[in-house]
Parts: C-alpha cells; sequence; structure tokens
C-alpha cells in the first residue's frame, strides 16, 4: 500500500519546517512546494532546498511566479523593511512586509498541485498568535479558503470531505513551535526567517520576524543556531 501524500507549502522559515516533519510524523508522504514569487531576498529558497534535502522529501517543487510586478509589499519593492519594533507596534497595524493575497496565491497553487497527486491534505504553517498582524494567518481564512476549496475542485465536489487544509502551528506560541520541531528533529541551523538579510543570507536581527524568531528560542530556553548580523 502506498503511503499517503502530503503537499506541505516550505518558506525555508522556521515554522514551514515544523510542519514539514509534523506531516512525515503523521506517516504522510511530503511534497515540498516553494515559490519564487519576485522578493528582493531569495536565501529562503536556498534554505528550502536545504531542508527539503535534510528531511528527504519526496519531491520539492518551486514555482515561479512575478508578485514583484504588482508590488505593495517591503518584500516585493522597494519599500525600507520595519526595523527593532516592539510587539505593542507590530499589532498596530497589518505591516509593510505583508504580501498581498500571498496566502491565497500559494494556498491556490498548493491545491492543484495536491489534486494531481491525489493528495486529500495540504499543510501550511500559519500562526495566529506569533503572526505580526498578516490577515491570511487567522484562522477564519483558513476556514474560508477550505470551504473554497471543496467548492472549486474535482475532488471536492466528487468527495464531501475534499481537500484538508491543515494548520497544525496555528495556536501555538513561537517557543511551543520550536520545542515541538526539537522533539521531531528539526534542524532548525539550516533554515532562515529573515526579511532583510545580507548578500551572505545572515539574518538581519532587527526585523519583525528576526525578533519573533529570537523571542520563541530565548521562551523556548534553546539558543538559536542561525548567525545574525548583531
Amino acid at each position: 500500500m502506498s503511503a499517503k501524500k502530503a503537499v506541505v507549502l516550505l518558506s525555508g522559515g522556521l515554522d514551514s519546517s515544523t510542519c514539514v516533519a509534523i506531516a512525515q510524523s503523521e506517516g504522510f508522504e511530503v511534497y515540498g512546494l516553494s515559490f519564487r514569487y519576485g522578493q528582493r531576498d531569495t536565501h529562503e529558497l536556498d534554505a528550502a532546498e536545504r531542508v527539503a534535502k535534510a528531511m528527504d522529501l519526496k519531491r520539492h517543487v518551486i514555482i515561479d511566479i512575478d508578485l514583484r510586478a504588482f508590488g505593495g509589499s517591503a518584500l516585493t519593492a522597494d519599500i525600507d523593511v520595519p526595523k527593532g519594533r516592539s510587539e505593542d507596534e507590530m499589532e498596530e497595524e497589518i505591516p509593510v512586509t505583508y504580501v498581498p493575497a500571498r496566502n491565497t496565491i500559494f494556498l491556490s497553487f498548493a491545491l492543484a498541485y495536491a489534486e494531481t497527486l491525489k493528495s486529500d491534505d495540504i499543510f501550511i504553517g500559519v500562526n495566529a498568535l506569533d503572526y505580526s498582524g498578516y490577515p491570511d494567518c487567522r484562522p477564519e481564512y483558513i476556514a474560508s479558503f477550505q470551504n473554497m476549496a471543496r467548492l472549486a475542485t474535482k475532488v471536492g465536489v466528487e468527495n464531501e470531505q475534499g481537500v484538508r487544509i491543515k494548520t497544525p502551528l496555528i495556536d501555538l506560541t513561537k517557543a511551543e513551535i520550536i520545542k515541538t520541531g526539537i522533539e521531531l528533529g528539526v534542524d532548525y541551523g539550516l533554515t532562515t526567517s529573515c526579511y532583510d538579510p545580507d548578500d551572505k543570507g545572515v539574518a538581519c536581527g532587527q526585523c519583525d520576524s528576526c525578533l519573533l524568531r529570537l523571542k520563541g528560542f530565548m521562551e523556548a530556553g534553546r539558543n538559536d543556531p542561525i548567525e545574525y548580523q548583531s
């Protein structure tokens, strides 16, 4: 009997790598899906490839799309990445690092990939606690996309269950995510979370994503194994 298959959205970051480990622990054969979407920095794709190789994914696909054509984000346009912000400041408004509709676009590709694989499961590492205010990381968004997936796909029409959008990290703190990953053997030294690394891919240590990651490791009582500029 063949192993059950899951598509995992893999950014090369801490959360998505933990999702890979969780999917594998649940007996899934993992098909990783990453995107070269016009982001200013592509070191995350190098990290995604490292993770995919180290965690022995069945297949890792990188899709090329050009969200830089639209801009509107510090990750896809010439807009400064915020640095040194407090958690209160992060929660005040949706940050400029939000990429318009990115998770909707990524999940749509994942949905198509899952159908071709005859997979019933898509994993995405969204988190509703340490999420920097992104609207497409909320539980109500995932529930809405899940409903759309049932209506918009062949498998959803023919099978009442349809494809499941699985969000195992959605209610966990960053520290809890890190502890889970460590228990499952994730090598976080292979990952990156920074929005504004230097030319060598070394994390800035001051963007929202770096600060949330560092806070998570501190609260987990662990040292972050990646290098930082400061």
